[in-house]
């Protein structure tokens, strides 16, 4: 069973908007640990930087502003997979993408409710958890797989997935750089590929706490059950190639290349984004979207 009680570190100049937010976080099971600037933050982060879960910042502050806090905390090798939820009084499209280009993938808007601040924590904490997870266990698999040339699997269910991306990030120079893309780019290729599950249809199952019921049902009913989806690896000379294949009908991937300041305030719907920027030097999408190739340039 795990017992982690999840700790966040809250960065707000106004006391009450730091009192509003541990009242309600605190409330729901997390632990909170606050700093009144920037540069208080940043202090607490370069001596623990494992603590923490997730970090809800505040964009407009003295000594250190949000922005400048992001900056080194993406720039730093042990906190850049930190979730960082952007808190702004403005929200304008703007402002969200400035913060999304910069590595903020998840938003609060003020004033938020205690549903929205609950339901942005969950996400971020969530994908977080999943990737220390794919962390600890990249650093217990063999490191024999840097010999690997080229390979073809077949993937049908989450674990499979799950178990593939691990082999295969493996044969790359920086494994843990590549199975957290590796990962979302499968899962999509089963949930939204082969299960058909939209982008809306997540949102809810996930509000209702029924996607993994959902996606069991689904694998079990006969117009699923045939279905796989492939990965093909090949290692060349400069670079390393994941062609990701499902048997679905495909979807506009153009939209979900770039984080869009309206998923800023989305409990999902960054995974191809964040491949994109933090996994691979190259995310192609071929014919309907139902192929993909992603590079790993080799040094």
């Amino acid at each position: 069973m795990n017992n982690h009680q999840p700790t966040l570190l809250l960065v707000d100049d106004d006391p009450i908007n730091l009192e509003i937010l541990i009242d309600h976080l605190e409330g729901a099971g997390y632990q909170t640990v606050s700093a009144m600037d920037g540069g208080e933050a940043w202090g607490r982060l370069e001596q623990e930087p494992d603590r923490f879960d997730a970090v809800l910042l505040d964009r407009m502050m003295p000594v250190m502003n949000g922005m400048e806090v992001l900056a080194k905390i993406k720039a730093n090798g042990a906190l850049d997979f930190l979730p960082v939820i952007m808190q702004t009084a403005a929200g304008s499209p703007e402002e969200v993408r400035q913060g999304i280009e910069a590595g903020a993938f998840y938003y609060l808007t003020k004033p938020f409710t205690k549903e929205v601040v609950l339901a942005i924590v969950r996400a971020a904490v969530r994908d977080y958890a999943k990737v220390k997870a794919l962390h600890r266990e990249l650093a217990e698999q063999t490191r024999i797989f840097l010999c690997l040339d080229s390979a073809q699997f077949h993937f049908r269910t989450m674990e499979e997935a799950h178990i593939l991306s691990l082999l295969l990030a493996n044969a790359c120079p920086d494994p843990g750089r590549v199975v957290l893309g590796l990962t979302e780019l499968m899962v999509n290729a089963i949930e939204h590929g082969n299960l058909q599950i939209t982008y809306e249809e997540k949102s809810r199952l996930q509000a209702e706490g029924a996607m993994d019921t959902e996606l069991t049902r689904r694998l079990s009913l006969p117009e699923f059950a045939q279905k796989n989806a492939q990965i093909a690896f090949l290692r060349n000379e400069k670079t390393i190639e994941f062609t990701i294949t499902d048997q679905g009908v495909g979807f506009d991937w153009t939209q979900y290349l770039d984080m869009s300041p309206d998923r800023g305030f989305a409990t999902h719907g960054r995974g191809i984004a964040l491949a994109r920027a933090l996994s691979f030097d190259s995310i192609e999408y071929q014919g309907v979207g139902n192929q993909l190739m992603c590079v790993v340039a080799l040094p």
